[in-house]
C-alpha cells in the first residue's frame, strides 16, 4: 500500500514557486496546492513522511523556510468542536508511540487571515497544552522542545502533525525566527547575520579577525565586534558614531578596490551590499586573497530580477576557483535576497 506524505511548507513572500521547483526536484510526483498564494502551501507525494524530512533535511531546498507533517485533517466546524477534535487527536498519540511521558513538547499554531473561526491561536494552544500536562504527563515548552506539534487553521481547514523540531527545518513556527531589537541597535541588518549564525551552525566568536565588505552604516561590524572579534570595515559611506574609535575596529572610508590588505589577515569575510550580484561577487573575489584558507565567508545576494538559480550559478563561476559553497539559504530576514555560506579554498 502506498504511503502519501503530506506537508505544509512556507517559504519567504513571493518566493514560493521556486520551493516547489526545487521540492519536485526532489519528489518528481509531487502535487502542490496554495493556501496562501506564493508563500504557503501544501505538498504531497507517494513517500514515507520520514522520507520526505531526510531527503529535504540532507538536500535541503534554497527557498523552502519551514515545513510541518499533516498527519490530521478536518473540515472547520468553526466551533469550539474544532478544539475538541484537537485535543482528542493529541491525546491519541501516545498509542501510535509518537510521544512519551516527560517529553517536552511545543506547541505552534498559525492561522490564516482568511480563517472565519471564534478561537485565536493561543485558545488552540491553551486547549492542548491541557492534554499534554495531563493526558500526556509531558511539559508543554516555548522553545528547546522534544516534539512539535503543528496546527494550521486554513480558511475550510484544520491541520494537525507532530514532528521532531529538526524535521521542520526550524524550530520556530512557520520559520519565522524573531530576534529582540535592541534600544542602540545600529541596524536590522544584524538580525541577517544572528540568523545566518543559528540556521548554519556557526559561532562567529571563534573567530578571530572580520573583513566586513560594504559596511556601512555598520549592523554586521556591530555584531562581530559584540562576539569580539577584530573588525576591519570598508565602506566609503560613513559608519554609525557609536562605532567610531572602537579599538578592535579599523575602517577604511573608502572604494574596496582602493584598500590594500594583508595576505591571509582574516579567517572570516562578510559582506551584505545593495548591488547587482555580479558586481558585489567581482568585488569580493578581488578582496579574497586576504582571507584565510579554510576562512569562512557569508555574503548575501541581492535576487534584483528573480531567476535565482541562475544567479547563483553565475555566482559560483566568479567563485569556483577560490571558493567552495557550503550552503544557500533564503532566511527569513533575508526577504528580497538569500545568504551564502561559503569557505576558502
Amino acid at each position: 500500500m502506498t504511503t502519501l506524505a503530506k506537508c505544509i511548507c512556507t517559504s519567504n513572500h513571493g518566493f514560493a514557486q521556486y520551493a516547489q521547483e526545487e521540492i519536485r526536484r526532489l519528489f518528481p510526483a509531487a502535487k502542490f496546492s496554495l493556501l496562501v498564494p506564493t508563500e504557503v502551501f501544501l505538498f504531497e507525494t507517494a513517500a514515507d513522511l520520514q522520507e520526505v524530512f531526510t531527503t529535504l533535511k540532507e538536500q535541503e531546498p534554497i527557498f523552502l523556510r519551514h515545513i510541518q507533517p499533516v498527519q490530521q485533517e478536518w473540515e472547520l466546524s468553526r466551533s469550539d468542536e474544532d478544539l475538541d477534535a484537537l485535543q482528542a487527536w493529541l491525546a491519541d498519540l501516545p498509542s501510535q508511540g509518537l510521544v512519551q511521558p516527560g517529553d517536552k513538547i511545543a506547541v505552534q499554531v498559525r492561522k490564516e487571515e482568511k480563517a472565519d473561526v471564534p478561537y485565536a491561536p493561543f485558545a488552540v494552544k491553551a486547549a492542548l497544552d491541557e492534554v499534554i500536562t495531563g493526558e500526556l504527563q509531558a511539559e508543554p515548552v516555548v522553545r528547546y522542545a522534544d516534539r512539535i506539534v503543528s496546527v494550521y487553521v486554513s480558511a475550510n481547514k484544520l491541520y494537525a502533525g507532530i514532528s521532531a523540531p529538526a524535521d521542520n527545518l526550524s524550530d520556530w513556527s512557520g520559520g519565522a525566527i524573531r530576534f529582540h531589537k535592541e534600544e542602540d541597535q545600529i541596524s536590522r541588518a544584524k538580525f541577517k547575520l544572528l540568523e545566518a549564525e543559528q540556521r548554519f551552525g556557526l559561532d562567529f566568536s571563534c573567530a578571530r579577525a572580520a573583513l566586513d565588505i560594504g559596511a556601512a552604516p555598520g549592523g554586521w561590524t556591530s555584531f562581530l565586534l559584540e562576539r569580539g572579534l577584530r573588525v576591519t570595515a570598508i565602506d566609503p559611506a560613513a559608519m554609525h558614531p557609536s562605532l567610531l574609535g572602537n579599538p578592535m575596529l579599523t575602517v577604511y572610508k573608502k572604494n574596496a578596490g582602493d584598500v590594500k590588505l594583508r595576505q591571509d589577515e582574516f579567517d572570516l569575510l562578510v559582506c551584505d551590499m545593495s548591488w547587482s550580484p555580479r558586481q558585489m561577487a567581482r568585488l569580493v573575489a578581488d578582496l579574497l586573497y586576504a582571507l584565510q584558507s579554510g576562512g569562512t565567508a557569508i555574503i548575501t545576494v541581492k535576487l534584483m530580477h528573480k531567476k535565482p538559480f541562475q544567479t547563483i550559478r553565475e555566482l559560483m563561476q566568479v567563485f569556483e576557483s577560490s571558493m567552495f559553497l557550503i550552503k544557500a539559504k533564503q532566511l527569513f530576514h533575508n526577504r528580497e535576497e538569500l545568504t551564502l555560506y561559503l569557505q576558502k579554498l
